[in-house]
Order: structure tokens, then C-alpha cells, then sequence
């Protein structure tokens, strides 16, 4: 019941992502939450954001954020990072997520997804049969609901770390 909101990989950024390892394995799009994910909850796109866009689209990689927050915030950040953007997400359903791939022109499988909350943004690509990739959040100050969130997070996490370790004794066997 747990495993719909299970992660692929779970990892301490989004900046140590081996964007050029995705490219070679097929990946053309990449959906990104916003806040704690790229930056710290409403801070501005910094450099390190500019900075990855750039290699990205570089890459040949294209980008949509989609984000639950209002669009003056989400447009700001877009326009910034020069990237497609999606507001009101309404995250974890469906429907924005396939309108994000429509817009890349990608689909499930050359298409990732890094957010940094599992009842979210996690659960909303996996939904879709999105690869998605849980980020620590950037800033552990957050707002209230959000921090409540994040005990229920973690006891998802717990058990998600204990198929890993079982996974990984079962390789090992």
C-alpha cells in the first residue's frame, strides 16, 4: 500500500543528479517541483538553478517546473530558469503531470520527475509512470502543514528503507 508512494531513487540534491547519465539512458524531459527542491521555500531562481537549466537544455534535455503554488511565483521562477511551467499543479493527480509531458513532447519513459515531498510530488508521478526521484528537502524550515507532512514522511521512509535493505540482501544472496 505504502509502495505508491515510494521514490526510484531518493538522493541528497537535485544538483548531484547525473544529468548526462539520464541523457544516454533515453531521457528527454525532466519535471521539477520548485520550492526545496531548487531552492529554498519562495527564494528566487539562484545561479546554481540557472545554471543546471543551462546544462540541461545544453543536453537537449527540456524542462517544466510544476508546482501547486500561484502562477506569479512559478512564472518568475520559470522565466528565470528559461523553463516551461505548469502552476496550481494540483499535485498528486494525474492530469498535470501528462500536460507537462505533452508540452516536452516526452512521455513516461524518457520523462523524470524531482521533487522533494512524497505525498506530492512523488505520489503524482508514480501515478503516472513517471521515474521519479525524491530530493532531500534544501531547507528544513518549512511551513506548518508542510511540517506535519514530513513526520507522516517520514514513517513512509522508514518502511521504504527497509525494502531497500531487503532488496539489497536478496542481490546479495
Amino acid at each position: 500500500m505504502l509502495e505508491r508512494f515510494y521514490p526510484k531513487e531518493w538522493l541528497d540534491s537535485t544538483y548531484e543528479i547525473p544529468w548526462e547519465d539520464w541523457r544516454a539512458r533515453g531521457i528527454r524531459g525532466v519535471l521539477f517541483d520548485i520550492d526545496n527542491t531548487l531552492v529554498e521555500h519562495d527564494a528566487p531562481a539562484d545561479e546554481r538553478a540557472v545554471a543546471l537549466f543551462a546544462r540541461l537544455h545544453k543536453l537537449g534535455i527540456g524542462t517544466c517546473l510544476i508546482s501547486n503554488n500561484r502562477e506569479p511565483r512559478v512564472k518568475a521562477f520559470a522565466e528565470r530558469v528559461d523553463s516551461l511551467y505548469i502552476y496550481k499543479a494540483r499535485k498528486p493527480g494525474r492530469k498535470n503531470y501528462l500536460r507537462a509531458m505533452e508540452l516536452l513532447g516526452t512521455d513516461r519513459t524518457s520523462t523524470l520527475f524531482v521533487g522533494d515531498q512524497l505525498f506530492t510530488d512523488v505520489c503524482g508521478a508514480n501515478a503516472c509512470g513517471i521515474y521519479s526521484i525524491l530530493v532531500k528537502p534544501i531547507d528544513p524550515r518549512e511551513e506548518i502543514q508542510i511540517v506535519l507532512k514530513r513526520y507522516l514522511e517520514a514513517v513512509v521512509l522508514h518502511f521504504y528503507k527497509r525494502t531497500l535493505n531487503s532488496d539489497r540482501k536478496e542481490t546479495n544472496r
